[in-house]
């Protein structure tokens, strides 16, 4: 199969012919994928922040069509479209996959999805009806999931407040499940004055930081950026009793400010919570979250779409923040 090869830190990935096992294991399944999206998280690994043996593949956001089952696979059958998550849902968690690349073994993640096909663990696909639209499917993988799933269990209802913080394509995805529900004032910012105009669909208020100043206190912060300035600036917009909710990752060992800690006993005490895509269960989420579909704006979070021999130009799109979410279509 042809994939896109991590091989060197901080380097372009490599476009080149990866070997697939011979047989599947326990619980392993044979995955042809259709597309991917681009996290964050992918961006961190060619950075070195996750650690690992390299060379290695990437991406854990995707959907696909199931070309083979290994033994004890029953949840999902051969021609199956399936979402491709990160997250465990119920199954067989497999061994990790033995692919072979330039003539030696290499070990990947238990799902990928920078690559024409993939050997994944049962545990981390979903089926879904054949006819979802690849784009949804791609998204529910992790940012819509993330999204949703963040919405649903810290956004405690009508009336509240919420700052957005970073316009990628998961703050795109947390505006589409705001838009599901009754806050009081939704606020999104970020550095790039191209997003205004996706952010005002959601009918959203929108803060150019470099331009601009965020104005107010928010009962709700959701910080898809993990930037640790931007979390010092943002901590002073948090209410008496506000929640700030982490979903983006700070680089590994970047230390964060508190200006005037005192702040943070207003009210009942504020809180500083790091989450883990939300609580997303894919087994119960997806299946509901399919339903919403219609009402999200996928067009309006999806930007950019690339074919797998240009992932190296859809990476530098979203290294740029310029983009939403971006697929890369791998089947044609």
């Amino acid at each position: 199969m042809r994939a896109a090869v991590l091989t060197e830190l901080n380097a372009p990935l490599t476009l080149a012919d990866v070997d697939l096992p011979e047989s599947l294991g326990y619980g392993q399944v044979l995955v042809r994928v259709l597309a991917s999206g681009i996290c964050g998280a992918q961006l961190q690994e060619i950075r070195g922040e996750k650690g690992g043996p390299l060379p290695h593949l990437l991406g854990h956001e995707g959907c696909g069509e199931v070309e083979a089952i290994g033994p004890g696979v029953t949840r999902v059958k051969v021609g199956e479209r399936v979402v491709m998550h990160w997250r465990t849902t119920a199954g067989i968690a497999s061994a990790f996959p033995q692919y072979t690349f330039r003539g030696a073994p290499m070990t990947s993640g238990l799902v990928t999805t920078f690559s024409e096909k993939a050997v994944c663990s049962e545990n981390r696909l979903t089926p879904i009806p054949k006819d979802t639209p690849v784009e949804l499917a791609t998204l529910l993988g992790c940012g819509l999931s993330t999204a949703l799933a963040t919405v649903e269990s810290e956004f405690r209802g009508f009336g509240e407040s919420v700052l957005v913080i970073g316009m990628g394509g998961l703050g795109l995805c947390l505006l589409g499940a705001l838009d599901l529900t009754t806050p009081s004032r939704v606020c999104a910012c970020d550095i790039h004055e191209n997003k205004r105009r996706k952010v005002e669909i959601y009918g959203a208020e929108y803060v150019n930081v470099r331009t601009e100043k965020i104005s107010g206190k928010f009962d709700l912060i959701l910080d898809t950026a993990g930037n640790e300035e931007g979390m010092e600036n943002a901590l002073e917009h948090l209410a008496p009793s506000g929640r700030y909710v982490m979903i983006g990752q700070p680089a590994p060992g970047k230390p964060v400010c508190v200006r005037n800690a005192r702040h943070m006993f207003d009210g009942e005490g504020k809180t500083i919570r790091a989450t883990q895509g939300g609580g997303f269960r894919p087994e119960r989420d997806i299946p509901r979250y399919l339903k919403c579909a219609d009402s999200l704006y996928i067009h309006n979070i999806m930007t950019h779409r690339f074919g797998l021999e240009r992932i190296n130009e859809a990476l530098d799109l979203v290294r740029a923040g310029e983009a939403g979410r971006v697929l890369i279509e791998v089947a044609s």
